[in-house]
């Protein structure tokens, strides 16, 4: 698998294009807040002769999907996430005003996400981990094969996500980084919603959320 990754919007989330040999690629987070940095997105697709064949969110805050009416206009994808992210799909306009940026309504999901289920495309393929905390249907893509998490809002480099937002529960996302993703293997790298990459192992030591 190769990971690229771009920082999108004034909020500054990262999307992941993940692709394998073949060149068929998998998008996390399509975060392109309008349609200059889409065309970033669609330059490197192309430029690189990829295949977009899957669209996921690891949740539905607005950051995460400014990119998804553009992504299946562009591509016929609509994005798989938690049916427990309904809300905040629906509530994203509103979000937008409240930061005071702009979007359109995010189209409806092609389908949705368990956990435990396995998502896969050309030789990709990841397990659904259900993490809620930073929201209530939160989920991480974790791959043992490339030994990668990717996480969302649940755990950053030296910290975690915010739980002040409507479905946030403080004890409820520690508890679930303990049990969901500290039981990875220590190496797995993990790449969150916004920020620097880590490891599992290098956030049990230091952060300063589980001292």
């Amino acid at each position: 698998m190769e990971i690229f990754s771009f920082v999108f919007s004034p909020i500054k989330s990262n999307t992941y294009i993940l692709s394998d040999s073949s060149g068929i690629c998998i998008v996390i987070d399509c975060g392109c807040y309008n349609k200059s940095e889409f065309t970033m997105l669609t330059d490197y697709i192309d430029s690189n002769d990829l295949k977009p064949e899957l669209l996921l969110n690891t949740h539905c805050h607005l950051d995460h999907i400014f990119g998804n009416r553009m992504f299946k206009s562009k591509y016929g994808l609509g994005t798989f996430c938690h049916p427990l992210e309904e809300s905040n799909r629906i509530n994203a306009l509103q979000h937008a005003r409240f930061f005071g940026l702009e979007m359109e309504m995010p189209p409806e999901p092609a389908g949705s996400l368990s956990d435990g289920q396995i998502v896969s495309s050309g030789s990709i393929s990841m397990k659904v981990l259900l993490v809620p905390g930073h929201t209530k249907g939160s989920v991480a893509f974790y791959s043992e094969n490339d030994n990668v998490v990717f996480t969302g809002d649940t755990l950053f480099a030296g910290s975690v996500g915010r739980t002040d937002m409507p479905g946030g529960n403080h004890e409820m996302l520690i508890q679930n980084i303990r049990d969901k993703l500290f039981t990875l293997s220590p190496g797995t790298v993990v790449y969150p919603g916004h920020g620097v990459s880590t490891t599992i192992e290098k956030e049990m030591a230091t952060n300063p959320f589980f001292k």
